[in-house]
């Protein structure tokens, strides 16, 4: 991404590898993946590489740490945040990833998440998965009106195939000029669904 980043020179040694996994640098799993088959190890960072390039494209960005979002999973100094991924025991053309932020009141935690859907889902060509859904772990304090926003989402997108809201509760049709960016701030600009991102 132009103007950002990915880390400071001399830096590296703040970050795992994207061909790593480690465990005791990785969120443990919460419960939107119990009894899910959770990905480790080399599947892991498959799925994990390629998010990496989705989160570039689409310009998923950790604003605080100013690096793509996938690279948290990588940073040393917040084990215990970024994304966990299980493929659903019901239905194996579902993903499930979970986020967990730094801190239990990340204001980035709303935009991050749907930022991360909408990627997953908008760039599906690329991946194995029909869907990908994405929950925020519990231990934020805005949890639930989070999760219940990514779930009517998750409909939308289902319905229409579209992954983006309209801002009066439709989803946008796939072949809707302009980008997502575009789109969120002229939302703004009526002064509806202020809180759209990308």
């Amino acid at each position: 991404m132009v103007g950002f980043s990915s880390f400071r020179r001399g830096a590296d040694s703040l970050f795992d590898d994207y061909d790593e996994f480690v465990p005791e640098n990785v969120p443990e799993t919460g419960p939107f993946l119990e009894e899910q088959d959770v990905l480790a190890g080399d599947e892991h960072v498959a799925f994990h590489q390629l998010t990496r390039d989705l989160f570039e494209e689409r310009n998923v960005y950790d604003m605080t740490f100013n690096y793509n979002l996938a690279r948290l999973n990588l940073d040393t100094r917040h084990p215990n945040a970024g994304y966990r991924y299980a493929v659903d025991r019901d239905d194996p053309s579902i993903l499930r990833a979970e986020f967990t932020p730094t801190t239990p009141f990340c204001p980035q935690a709303h935009t991050l998440t749907i930022g991360s859907f909408r990627a997953w889902n908008a760039l599906s060509d690329r991946h194995a998965y029909d869907l990908v859904c994405v929950r925020l772990a519990p231990m934020h304090h805005q949890s639930q009106s989070i999760d219940e926003r990514l779930a009517k989402l998750e409909a939308g997108f289902l319905e229409t195939g579209s992954v983006t809201d309209d801002g009066a509760g439709r989803n946008r049709p796939a072949n809707e000029g302009g980008s997502d960016a575009e789109h969120a701030a002229r939302f703004r600009d009526d002064g509806e669904n202020a809180d759209a991102p990308f």
